[in-house]
């Protein structure tokens, strides 16, 4: 009996191969947590690479919080209109081509592979030219932009990697730049008070034109208004100019009244829970009205139109549900103030019994603050860590769990995997033999959420 002959690798299985390279490549370079804040160097490979952020419009999206939520309703909102689009966003979940995505869809393993070899070249020389290689973010954002121009595509939509003014992304000179809640975060990069964090993200608001600005605290929108003021940008401020009139919770999401630039959308459905959410979606309604050049003289644009690109919505990770019985959540929300909107859209969407938290965290962010604003939602919280090298070290994380939470109602289990597993048992506990109305949320890290969305949903979980 001979041996059966070696089965050849299918086209999906190379593409795969090939995608993995690439990203083993990216990663080779200067990570993206280390800012080498000049944009030198993506200028120079935009030059070599023929400007190609230059070949379509965009719309420029920073701040602290909400950022890919809102470009994600950006995006549903012009493809609603029948505009072909691209959206950068990060950081990914799942899968590294989650950041470059053209129509709704990432791109395949073999346009970004293929798009890299394209490239590659112009990514060397300018690496050649500079004392610091270009890092993991500038190569990533050539690579979307020339994705983008290839396709080619009407719009772009592009959310900002950190802070805004030397961010590579800032390239792009929009004509639309929206900047939703700031907050403390990336202090040791952007400043420590909220004034310094909006100095860098008004770098986004270029000469003439339009800023879309969420509610802000009252240091930072003093900031966002001089950098409009000085560069002669149109403004349009929530709660001012648009807003959310009225918000109803619906099932499986809610029902919105907002006021945009040029009009009243009413019966807006948005599958998505918490007020964070509508306002995200009124600055996005808002955004897409200035891109169109619609406002008080010019009207509204068409309601329908806005109201399926909204009810198209998704937000991966975003108060996700990815199981049932017991439901389990998993969330990105990785600042207190961020952690704060998840917890009240948690107490307004949700009417767990009985919730545990999975938490894992960074170890460059405030796991204290996140803590102390989950303490009151969860019945116990069970602390591991992901697999991220910043991950905050388990027993670290276990100790300052133990400080706010108390130890009865704390578990450590050091393997995401095992803390999802124990979390689910304990909802299930009940000193009544009820297992109905338990609920699980994993949060605390983008890290953290992305690695338990994969194992909860791959075949079999």
């Amino acid at each position: 009996m001979t041996d059966a002959a070696p089965t050849s690798k299918t086209s999906k299985q190379q593409d795969s191969e090939r995608r993995r390279e690439v990203e083993a490549k990216l990663l080779a370079r200067w990570g993206e947590a280390k800012i080498g804040p000049s944009r030198q160097r993506i200028e120079q490979l935009m030059d070599v690479l023929g400007e190609p952020q230059r070949m379509y419009r965009a719309i420029h999206v920073t701040g602290t919080n909400g950022k890919t939520s809102t470009a994600r309703m950006i995006d549903e909102l012009l493809r609603a209109f029948g505009l072909r689009t691209g959206r950068y966003t990060s950081p990914h979940l799942s899968s590294i081509t989650e950041r470059i995505v053209l129509d709704g869809e990432p791109v395949s393993d073999r346009l970004f592979a293929d798009a890299y070899d394209e490239i590659e070249p112009y990514l060397e020389m300018v690496d050649d030219r500079s004392d610091l290689r270009m890092t993991f973010f500038e190569a990533m954002t050539g690579l979307a932009f020339a994705i983008f121009a290839d396709a080619p595509v009407d719009v772009a939509v592009v959310e900002v990697g950190m802070g805004g003014s030397w961010d590579a992304t800032n390239v792009l000179q929009a004509p639309v730049a929206v900047i939703t809640p700031i907050a403390l975060d990336h202090m040791e990069f952007l400043g420590d008070t909220v004034a310094q964090i909006a100095v860098e993200k008004a770098g986004i608001i270029h000469p003439e034109a339009s800023a879309i600005l969420a509610s802000q605290p009252v240091d930072a929108a003093a900031e966002l208004l001089k950098r409009a003021t000085e560069v002669d940008a149109a403004v349009a401020r929530e709660g001012l100019e648009f807003g959310v009139l009225d918000r109803q919770v619906a099932v499986g999401g809610q029902l919105l009244t907002l006021q945009g630039l040029g009009g009243v959308y009413e019966q807006v459905f948005l599958p998505l829970h918490g007020a964070y959410q509508a306002e995200n979606a009124a600055c996005a309604l808002a955004a897409v009205e200035a891109f169109f050049g619609a406002g008080a003289a010019g009207g509204p644009i068409d309601a329908d139109l806005v109201r399926a690109g909204f009810a198209a919505v998704t937000s991966p990770g975003r108060l996700e549900a990815v199981r049932s019985a017991p439901t389990v959540l998993v969330d990105a929300s990785h600042n207190p103030a961020g952690m704060t909107a998840t917890v009240r859209a948690l107490d307004e969407g949700f009417d767990f019994r009985r919730l545990i938290g999975v938490v894992g965290v960074l170890a460059d962010k405030d796991a204290r603050g996140l803590l102390d604003v989950l303490e009151p939602a969860l019945d116990e919280i069970v602390v591991a860590q992901n697999s991220s090298g910043r991950a905050l070290q388990v027993d670290e994380l276990a100790a300052i769990a133990v400080d706010v939470f108390g130890p009865d109602r704390v578990t450590v289990e050091p393997r995401l995997d095992d803390a999802i597993e124990a979390a689910i048992r304990l909802a299930e506990e009940d000193p009544d033999g009820v297992l109905s109305g338990s609920g699980v949320l994993v949060t605390g890290s983008v890290v953290t959420a992305g690695e338990a969305r994969t194992l909860l949903t791959r075949p079999g979980a």
